[in-house]
């Protein structure tokens, strides 16, 4: 992978600062600005087009959230990895809906900060798939109606793109897809592909959260 242009956004200076130092240590990585709040993150962002923006949830002014929306409906801007102090947080979940790829607790290691700028910098889902399960499954529980319109856009699926959309919802990796459809890992990634396409979703974790707000799958409910 080419070099992975990164910024760090997080009111807390001692926090900030952290993050940008450890990330600079990674071959590979370049920190092309930090941010103080959503606002600011917003305009680094709109300068100098990073890949993937370390978002913290809580900012004043704009909060992470807000400012992560607003990148999601730039277009093809950077991805965003959210970073909380708590686990199952329900602002993580209003941040995965507004455009996120995933989310990361402030007491990671520096090894799987560094791997999950990677995951989300290659455009997969940042989480393994059975904790990304857990944790939209949580959230989705405090929204009990579905989204229409998310319905309706099933529709442009076809029944086994539909199928497919379902078991990622039920946390399975590829392989586990494969060798539950019976079919190559690469047809699933195909499937994945097209199913990221006609649903106009960024990566695998909106896919997810579409799955759960159209319906699909129910939550907390357990893979069959």
């Amino acid at each position: 992978m080419s070099q992975v242009r990164i910024v760090v956004a997080d009111d807390h200076p001692v926090v900030r600062t952290g993050y940008a130092e450890m990330l600079g240590t990674q071959p590979g990585f370049t920190v092309v600005a930090t941010a103080a709040d959503g606002a600011e993150a917003v305009r680094v962002c709109r300068e100098y087009a990073p890949d993937v923006v370390l978002m913290d949830v809580r900012m004043p002014g704009m909060d992470g959230i807000e400012a992560t929306r607003r990148l999601a409906a730039a277009g093809a801007g950077p991805r965003v990895l959210i970073l909380t102090t708590f686990d199952l947080d329900e602002y993580v979940y209003d941040a995965l809906r507004a455009g996120a790829s995933g989310f990361l607790l402030k007491d990671v290691t520096a090894e799987r900060l560094f791997e999950a700028v990677r995951v989300i910098a290659a455009g997969d889902a940042l989480l393994a798939p059975a904790v990304t399960r857990r944790l939209i499954s949580e959230f989705a529980q405090l929204r009990p109606k579905q989204d229409p319109s998310a319905a309706a856009s099933l529709r442009a699926l076809t029944p086994r793109e539909t199928e497919v959309l379902r078991l990622l919802a039920e946390g399975l990796s590829n392989p586990e897809i494969a060798l539950r459809l019976t079919v190559t890992e690469e047809t699933v990634k195909t499937h994945v592909s097209r199913i990221l396409t006609k649903l106009g979703l960024r990566d695998r974790t909106q896919a997810v959260v579409t799955a759960y707000e159209s319906g699909l799958v129910i939550p907390g409910s357990r893979p069959g």
